[in-house]
Order: C-alpha cells, then structure tokens, then sequence
C-alpha cells in the first residue's frame, strides 16, 4: 500500500468508532459496515487513481462513509438523560439508561422528520422536551431498573 492508499479496514474501523459512539443500534450490523466501507474504500482509490490529492480522496470517502449519519437519535437521548435525569443516578449509568430508552424514546422520533441537520432546526428543541417527558414517565412508571 502506498502513502495515498486506505484499505478496506481503515474505513471499517472508522465507521465502527463512530456507530460504536453514536449510532449503536447499528454497530452490530455487519453488511451495512462492510457495504460503506467498501464503498469508501473505492470511492477513495477511485479519488486517488484519478488525481486527486490524499486530503480530496478523504473527503470524498468520508462523505460516502458517513452519509446520513450526521444526526444520532442516541446521542439526543444520551444528551436528555445527562442534562436532565444525571443527579438521580451515578455517572456510569448514564450510558446503559440512555440505551435502554433509545428504544422507548422512538415513537417521539417517529413523530418528526429528521434530517441531517435537525439538530440546528427549531424542531430540535421542541424533541428534547418531548424525550425528557416521555423518560420522565418511564422513570415514574418502571423506577431506575
């Protein structure tokens, strides 16, 4: 490999930090990994064997590798859940709690068009209330468990 090349598993460890961060309700799914990242990895050589420099083959890959994952419903949870819901549990399960409500806060998602740049739409804070709400009422109902 030469200093312009990237291989299949630069973009796959890539794309698993981030899911593993952000998105992890998709970081067990292996074909949309290996698919993405295979689509990277060509799209940078193809970047790469066309002219482009290094950092353009970058962004070319990095646009095919992270596309429509600019808005993590987990992270928005992850956010409510520490602002908050932090002073009635301990630091360590903050994380765990906002993955178990990832799924109960869903129906709350549903009822919004979500995008890649919700999160600077108006609408964005509107959700927070409604997620913090809607965990409020689990808590109330199912306690810390």
């Amino acid at each position: 490999m030469n200093a312009g090349e990237k291989d299949l598993s630069y973009f796959m460890l890539r794309l698993k930090e981030l899911l593993n961060v952000s998105f992890p309700e998709l970081q067990s799914d292996s074909d949309f990994i290996t698919r993405r990242s295979r689509l990277a990895a060509n799209a940078y050589e193809g970047a790469f064997m066309s002219g482009n420099s290094p950092e353009q083959c970058s962004e070319i890959a990095d646009f095919i590798l992270f596309e429509n994952l600019s808005f993590s419903k987990f992270d928005t949870v992850f956010k409510v859940v520490c602002s908050e819901f932090d002073r009635i549990m301990a630091d360590e399960e903050l994380r765990p709690f906002a993955l178990k409500m990832l799924a109960v806060c869903e129906p709350v998602f549903a009822a919004y068009d979500i995008g890649n740049d919700f999160a600077a739409s108006s609408a964005f804070e509107l959700l927070c209330t409604e997620l913090t709400g809607t965990i409020a009422i689990w808590i109330e109902d199912h306690g810390l468990q």
